[in-house]
């Protein structure tokens, strides 16, 4: 019978390079039973490569390295499990130095490194096995595209950490796993679930994808900022899993931040696309997800769908696509559109024009406010950036030409960086592998290897406390829907975030924006006011490129996703905001026509 008390999973980390203290504030803090990270995004995986070219011994996250030398026996004391992906491209190198660090700590842990993501060395095999490697938007085959990768990680999914706990491990290092994988590992080994219980393994997934990013979950970037109690920075958040797949989202007393439907909502909606969110352990069902408040700084998670897991895997392939150069021009006061077209061309006829690069943009940033009261205020930027395989045309040729404008252009020129040399970057490239030709391994510190199976261990009959079902995913859909009619008679023009919510962020070259309304008649007329096309018309960038539109009515929201916005990704993107972090609070800041009466019901 699976344990009747909750298990209480915490996330130390969002990104590589979050709170360095976060793991001794949740050790300390309060009772928890797993410590989580999340030290890996697409580009992380590029700059670990960077690392590892230098000094092969590397290629993980050394500041959880740090981390752990600081509590590592602080969580020994707790009985506290540990599990992360921060091996990213050398798992085995990580266990080692975990190994020798509780060695020399005089503690005895067991650690286990799951590895098998790495499919680097075997793309021409699976290419020859026909797998076409086609990226997951344009639909080109990988060998079609005439590069060479430097990285490629498929996402594995919880069954090699169920393995390892399992085996005894204390600590399990990962390398590239789904993010939301890092709770369900430890939430399935604890209950006992099978590999086919798809709805408890579905709210794990929900779980895990709340928790991933840390403090988002917990207040952090949260758009209502008149919601949080005080400005300290957010405490990490906690998952308290039941064997039913539910959860619920809290955070140590006393710590800052908010836990709240609103901030979990924000973190749903988070680098999603559609309602049927793949994960390599199960499909959730994100319209099925019911959110709702359990207490102060409490949410629950509940009713969630699974459906079987998907047979092929998300793999990241990273390439180097050249080196580029950023420089910025200051324009002050009149005339900026005529000064920045006056230093544009100065600069492209210095430089032999525009195509002797691969590509090349000067963007105008800001305009001066009219009789700006302060100097700030009378500025604005132009900031042009070229790439090229080259790297000799990108470096100080670029650059310096840039410095030359200073004596001979524009009244008022001056630059804010300093003559740089070309700097490399990386294209990120989607796509997709049979999960049966992944080989994920556990390895113990024995040395012993465990082959984990596509999918999961040997299956286990289901134990008491699977979540009821009550219908069809469209019926529950359906019971969560919003039949309010949606507010109307006089309006006013205000910003759409005095009402709405928004959060954004990237997924390789898409951006995804998820909206929502904090009650269900506001939630209508959100549905009937943006449509595709107003979206369009708010975010004058999306104007030519695909848009989808995926509503969530159990979560009172709509979620947008922008294919190509952000180019081949973070690494290669050239927009002020390459991961569309703020693309959410530009929406928010749009004027349209609001009901009157809808305002004021939001305290707008």
């Amino acid at each position: 019978m699976p344990p009747a008390e909750p298990l209480r999973i915490a996330n130390c980390s969002g990104f590589y390079g979050d709170r360095r203290s976060a793991p001794r504030e949740l050790l300390e803090g309060g009772p928890i039973d797993v410590l989580t990270g999340d030290y890996l995004a697409e580009l992380t995986m590029l700059i670990l490569w960077r690392s590892r070219s230098r000094d092969p011994a590397k290629g993980y996250a050394g500041g959880f390295l740090d981390q752990m030398e600081e509590c590592l026996g602080l969580a020994a004391d707790r009985g506290v499990k540990v599990v992360a992906n921060a091996g990213g491209l050398n798992p085995a190198g990580l266990a080692g130095e975990l190994r020798a660090l509780a060695a020399r700590l005089g503690l005895a842990l067991g650690v286990a490194h799951v590895e098998g993501d790495d499919l680097l060395g075997r793309l021409g095999e699976l290419q020859a096995a026909g797998e076409p490697l086609a990226h997951l938007d344009t639909g080109v085959p990988l060998a079609a595209a005439g590069v060479a990768p430097v990285t490629a990680n498929a996402y594995l999914g919880a069954w090699g950490i169920v393995a390892a706990l399992e085996a005894g491990a204390d600590l399990v290092v990962c390398g590239r796993v789904a993010d939301a994988s890092l709770v369900v590992g430890p939430a399935a080994w604890h209950f006992g679930w099978a590999a086919d219980d798809w709805d408890r393994l579905a709210g794990a997934v929900v779980a895990g994808h709340v928790l991933e990013c840390g403090t988002q979950a917990t207040g952090g970037n949260y758009a209502f900022l008149e919601e949080l109690p005080d400005h300290r920075p957010p405490g990490f958040p906690i998952a308290e899993m039941a064997a039913d797949g539910s959860a619920v989202v809290t955070k140590h007393p006393g710590t800052g931040g908010l836990v709240s439907v609103g901030t979990v909502t924000a973190q749903l909606l988070y680098e999603i696309a559609g309602p049927a969110y793949a994960n390599p352990d199960v499909v959730a069902r994100f319209d099925t997800v019911r959110v709702s408040e359990a207490g102060p700084d409490r949410v629950r998670l509940s009713g969630t769908r699974g459906e079987p897991a998907p047979d092929r895997l998300k793999v990241a392939v990273n390439y180097l696509g050249g080196f580029r150069n950023s420089m910025r021009l200051v324009l002050t006061g009149l005339d900026v559109e005529a000064k920045a077209a006056m230093a544009e061309a100065a600069l492209f006829e210095r430089l032999g024009g525009r195509d002797r690069f691969q590509a090349a943009e000067a963007r105008l940033v800001g305009r001066p406010a009219p009789d700006p009261p302060t100097a700030e205020a009378s500025l604005a930027e132009l900031r042009v950036t070229v790439k090229d395989p080259d790297p000799a045309k990108v470096g100080r040729a670029f650059s310096n030409a840039v410095i030359e404008l200073a004596l001979a252009s524009y009244p008022g020129c001056y630059t804010t960086t300093p003559p740089t040399d070309a700097t490399p970057y990386g294209v990120y490239w989607p796509t997709l592998v049979r999960a049966d030709l992944v080989d994920q391994i556990v390895v113990l510190d024995d040395g012993r290897r465990l082959p984990i199976k596509p999918g999961a261990p040997e299956p286990r009959p289901p134990g008491p406390g699977a979540p009821e079902r009550e219908g069809s995913p469209a019926a529950e859909r359906g019971a969560a829907a919003v039949h309010s009619p949606p507010p109307h008679g006089p309006t006013t023009r205000v910003p759409l975030g005095r009402v709405f919510g928004a959060r954004s962020g990237d997924k390789g070259g898409n951006a995804n924006v998820g909206v929502w309304a904090r009650d269900e008649r506001a939630y209508r007329f959100l549905e009937e006011l943006l449509t595709v096309e107003r979206f369009r018309e708010l975010i004058p960038e999306a104007r030519g490129l695909p848009v989808e539109r995926h509503a969530l009515p159990n979560l009172l929201a709509l979620n947008f996703v922008v294919v190509g916005l952000l180019g081949e990704g973070v690494s290669s993107s050239t927009r002020v905001d390459p991961q569309a972090k703020g693309l959410g609070e530009w929406l928010r800041a749009r004027v349209v026509d609001l009901p009157v009466e809808l305002l004021e019901s939001q305290g707008g």
